[in-house]
């Protein structure tokens, strides 16, 4: 399984959403990935939901998020 982790840019400030998208449209058809971020991301969750994605999110100990993305049927 694929990992992208965001954390370091949304510490920073930043918005990963381009990346995010960039690393989606590179994965190979029907590979799932794994996401780590600072919170939960709801809206992601959505978009990726309508690219035919079901995305499981998980609260780390220590406040992150992994958020484990697999492509539906």
């Amino acid at each position: 399984m694929q990992e992208l982790d965001v954390r370091p840019i949304l510490e920073a400030g930043g918005e990963p959403f381009q990346q995010i998208i960039g690393f989606v449209n590179a994965l190979a058809p029907g590979e799932a990935f794994r996401l780590w971020a600072t919170f939960k991301p709801e809206p992601l969750l959505a978009v990726l939901a309508g690219r035919g994605y079901r995305g499981t999110a998980m609260k780390m100990e220590d406040g992150s998020w992994a958020v484990e993305f697999v492509p539906q049927d």
